[in-house]
């Protein structure tokens, strides 16, 4: 369940950061405005929050792994957001990250 527990926090942790970023992104460059600026400040801070739950007490390895998540989740909210196509370099590079996360969390760990 811890494992579940961490992968659901991660991607609601994606979710809020890249979904906050890129109302920032929709509000300054493509000139929607404060309120899209201001629903992206607001996604961001939830996101900073999220992170705080995951059941791994070191600070460095979450946003370590989170990176990862990051780069996997950017790709996809770019496809189903604004249409980007990634090619294979995009999804390999994707995929080794998603690997690392794996290697860095969820490792067997001596107490």
């Amino acid at each position: 369940m811890t494992v579940t527990r961490s992968l659901l926090l991660f991607a609601l942790a994606a979710v809020a950061e890249i979904g906050g970023a890129w109302l920032v992104w929709q509000g300054v460059r493509e000139h929607r405005g404060w309120l899209w600026i201001g629903a992206g400040v607001v996604a961001l801070g939830a996101y900073g929050f999220v992170a705080t739950l995951q059941p791994d007490a070191n600070f460095g390895r979450i946003l370590a792994a989170y990176g990862g998540v990051f780069v996997a989740g950017s790709l996809a909210w770019g496809m189903v957001a604004d249409g980007f196509r990634p090619d294979r370099y995009d999804v390999a590079g994707a995929l080794i990250c998603l690997v690392g996360v794996a290697v860095i969390m969820y490792s067997p760990r001596g107490a």
